[in-house]
């Protein structure tokens, strides 16, 4: 085994972080070449449908195990694959510490680490500093959190490289089209817990009262599940717009193309998002954004795709949709900005990282 995936989760769920995980999965199966095997292991994941594991992997998947959020299983997992692994890619930090224990025990072991956003946005344990100071390489979603780590963690500018969140190619439309005739939809999507307020969905259902006074038919379209939903609708109805906002809970990824679909605009006004893969899946279904100006999205919408406010700037959401709603938007930027963080692009640019960082690496010794 070549390249070891340490995950933790791929399949169980629809996060974003799984979603770049799988991508990750897929794209070392591709840069594998003859005689070399790519392998994983899921903290959180039970049973894996091997359908949705043909999709990610090719001839190249070799032994993998889905550990049933047994920590136990996982870290006995890692070491008995990472013996015969050269590269591990951790893909969350939270299983970091394992990735740099298989470099202390098996010579010739490199590993990466992919930074996704808030989980690094923060001082590091003792642990977690050894571990990433020994990561042969970094991976951060966007600029942001590049900066944001490095600041946490002093590492040389040429270990820590930029690379950007991709669409998975299965979330792609066929087709895209303009929105059908009545009234407009603001959509959401987001967890709705109470430990994600952050998201700033609670925002949006506040914006509602002032909205509907300039746009009387608005909607609001909240698409997520968690324990701040009962909260959330309460809000909704205490501020009298209860037949406004509607909760459609959890959906499928064919139910959210529909979703998208019938919408005027995607709005997630959240403080802390490392990058906000779900903006680039509304543009490639040709619908405008309205985020925060915090975070890796400044770096994801521009001012062709959609509007930025200030986080938790009710009043400035509210004049920001209304001219969103009210602009006619160029498909093409949108369609084109979704193009530029294709997995196409994620692919070739992991395959000439991990040649640039192995390089570095096998140089060192000799400097």
């Amino acid at each position: 085994m070549n390249t070891l995936l340490l995950a933790p989760e791929l399949f169980g769920s629809e996060g974003g972080v799984m979603r770049m995980l799988r991508l990750y999965l897929k794209a070392a199966c591709e840069l594998a070449v003859d005689g070399e095997r790519v392998g994983f292991v899921s903290l959180n994941d039970g049973l894996i449908d091997p359908s949705s594991l043909r999709r990610y992997t090719n001839d190249h998947l070799g032994r993998w195990k889905a550990c049933r959020r047994g920590k136990l299983r996982f870290i006995g997992a890692s070491l008995l694959m990472g013996r015969r692994s050269r590269r591990v890619i951790c893909g969350h930090i939270g299983q970091l510490p394992v990735a740099w224990a298989l470099s202390r025990l098996y010579h010739g072991v490199s590993y990466y680490l992919v930074a996704h956003g808030i989980e690094v946005w923060r001082p590091f344990s003792r642990l977690e500093m050894a571990a990433i100071q020994g990561a042969t390489g970094v991976f951060c979603v966007s600029d942001y959190t590049r900066r944001l780590l490095r600041e946490r963690c002093p590492l040389a500018e040429d270990r820590v490289a930029v690379l950007p969140n991709a669409l998975d190619p299965f979330m792609i439309p066929g087709s895209v089209g303009a929105r059908g005739s009545g009234p407009p939809v603001v959509l959401s999507i987001s967890r709705l817990s109470r430990s994600d307020s952050y998201k700033g969905i609670d925002h949006l259902v506040e914006a509602m009262p002032a909205l509907r006074s300039v746009i009387p038919g608005v909607r609001l379209r909240i698409v997520g599940r968690g324990d701040a939903l009962g909260g959330l609708q309460a809000l909704a109805t205490r501020l009298g717009v209860g037949d406004a906002v509607e909760f459609a809970g959890f959906l499928s990824d064919a139910e959210l193309e529909t979703e998208f679909r019938r919408c005027s605009l995607f709005a997630l006004p959240s403080q802390r998002e490392g990058f906000g893969l779900v903006y680039l899946e509304a543009m490639a279904h040709g619908r405008p954004c309205l985020g925060a100006r915090a975070g890796g999205v400044p770096e994801v919408i521009t001012g062709e795709t959609g509007v930025l406010v200030e986080y938790g700037d009710v009043a400035g959401i509210v004049s920001a949709i209304v001219d969103a709603i009210r602009r006619e938007w160029k498909m093409e930027p949108l369609l084109a900005q979704a193009a530029a963080f294709s997995y196409q692009h994620l692919l070739e640019r992991l395959g000439i990282l991990l040649s640039r960082f192995e390089r570095s690496s096998n140089a060192e010794p000799n400097q």
